[in-house]
C-alpha cells in the first residue's frame, strides 16, 4: 500500500509492531502507515481495538483522527510481533519491564527495537533502554534505539512539521530507523548519545510540572523563562553525570522538548502543575486524567538518581516536595527564589 509520500515501494513494505495505543503510539502508527508501512498496533484496552476495527478511529485516546486500513489493531502481543522488522514500544514507563518480559519469547535478534517511552524505572532508577536491555540481553543482544524530542502526538497525527532524535550506540540501527520513520512532516536526526536523549525526554516532564505550577499560581512569563533555563541546567548536570553529553541537552531531545512541554497547552505534565498551582490535590488531578502524566512518577526517581550522583537539582526537589504534599506550590516557589545567591 504505497502512499502519496511514496517512501517505501510496494515490494519493500516495512512491517512495524507498535506496542501501546495511547495518543503517541497512535500518532506514530498513523505516520508509519501513511508511509506505506504495515503496522500492527497492540492496545491494552479492548475498546481501543474495537473502536479502530469498527470506526477506524482511536476514540479513547485520539478521537477525530482517521486511521488507515494498514493499521491492524490487536490485543495479542504474539499477533502484533509476528514477522515485525521494527518493534516500536510506546507503553507507560511503569509497565515497560513487564511488557518486555511478556514479549521476550516473540523477540528476534534481527528486529530493530525503538523505545519511545519517556520515563525512569522508579524501582531500579533505570532508563528505558537499560530496562529493555536487562530483559532482552540474556536471550540476545538487542538492536536498540530510543526516540525522543519535541512532539505533541496530536500535532504529529495532524501532519504538523515535527523534528525528533533517534539515538543508539549502533549507528546502523539508528540510520535504519531514521530512513524508515522520516516523512515529509516528521524529520528524524540521529545521535549516539542514548543517555542524554533519554534523560532529556524523561526529566523535562518534571520541569513541566513546575512550569504548570507557575501558570496555576497566575505568575507571568518571567518565571517561566527562568524556570526553563535553570531546569535545563539541572537536566544537563544530571545527564552529564550519568554519561550523557552537554550538546545533546542543547538540542531537540533536551532544550527542544523542554520548551515544548513547559509552554504547550497539550502537555499533560504541565496540566498537572497548573491544577496543583490552583490548589487542587494530586490524587484528584490524576483521577480525572485519562492519560499518564509521566512526570509524576519520574520526579521521585530523578531525585533519587540525582542523590546517587551527588547532583544538585533544586527545582526537581521542590516539585517532589509539592507532589508529596510537604509544601504548597507558593512556598516551593518562594524557597527557590530565596536560595543562596550564586554565579550562573
Amino acid at each position: 500500500m504505497s502512499s502519496a509520500s511514496g517512501h517505501h515501494p510496494d515490494n519493500d513494505v516495512k512491517r512495524v509492531a507498535v506496542i501501546g495505543a495511547g495518543n503517541w503510539g497512535t500518532a506514530l502508527s498513523l505516520s508509519l502507515a501513511n508511509l506505506g508501512c504495515s503496522v500492527r498496533l497492540w492496545a491494552y484496552e479492548k475498546e481501543v481495538v474495537e473502536s479502530i476495527r469498527a470506526r477506524r478511529e482511536n476514540e479513547l485516546f485520539m478521537p477525530g483522527i482517521r486511521l488507515p486500513e494498514n493499521i491492524v489493531p490487536t490485543t495479542e502481543l504474539a499477533d502484533a510481533l509476528e514477522r515485525a522488522e521494527f518493534l516500536l514500544t510506546v507503553m507507560p514507563s511503569h509497565v515497560c519491564r513487564a511488557l518486555y518480559e511478556r514479549m521476550l519469547p516473540h523477540l528476534r535478534p534481527e528486529m530493530t527495537i525503538v523505545s519511545a517511552t519517556k520515563g525512569i524505572d522508579t524501582e531500579r532508577l533505570m532508563r528505558m533502554s537499560e530496562v529493555i536491555h536487562s530483559v532482552v540481553s540474556p536471550k540476545f543482544d538487542p538492536r536498540l534505539t530510543v526516540l525522543s524530542g519535541p512532539s505533541f502526538a496530536k500535532e504529529v497525527a495532524l501532519g504538523d512539521p515535527t523534528a525528533v532524535v533517534v539515538a543508539s550506540r549502533d549507528r546502523e540501527a539508528a540510520r535504519s530507523v531514521q530512513t524508515t520513520f522520516s516523512s515529509q512532516t516528521l524529520r528524524l536526526y540521529t545521535s549516539d548519545d542514548v543517555v542524554g536523549v533519554e534523560l532529556g525526554g524523561a526529566v523535562k516532564n518534571v520541569i513541566a510540572i513546575a512550569a504548570g505550577v507557575i501558570e496555576g499560581l497566575g505568575l507571568g512569563h518571567n518565571p517561566t523563562a527562568a524556570l526553563i533555563t535553570r531546569g535545563l541546567a539541572e537536566i544537563t548536570r544530571l545527564a552529564c553525570a550519568c554519561g550523557g553529553r552537554k550538546e545533546t541537552l542543547a538540542g531537540l531531545a533536551g532544550m527542544g522538548d523542554l520548551v515544548l512541554t513547559c509552554t504547550g497547552d497539550l502537555s499533560r505534565n504541565r496540566t498537572v502543575g497548573v491544577e496543583l498551582g490552583k490548589g487542587r490535590k494530586l490524587p484528584e488531578i490524576i483521577g480525572s486524567m485519562r492519560m499518564v502524566a509521566e512526570g509524576v512518577k519520574t520526579t521521585g526517581a530523578t531525585v533519587a538518581l540525582a542523590a546517587r550522583h551527588g547532583i544538585e537539582m533544586p527545582i526537581t526537589r521542590q516539585v517532589h516536595r509539592i507532589l508529596e504534599g510537604e509544601v504548597s506550590p507558593r512556598e516551593a516557589m518562594r524557597e527557590l527564589m530565596e536560595r543562596t545567591l550564586k554565579d550562573e
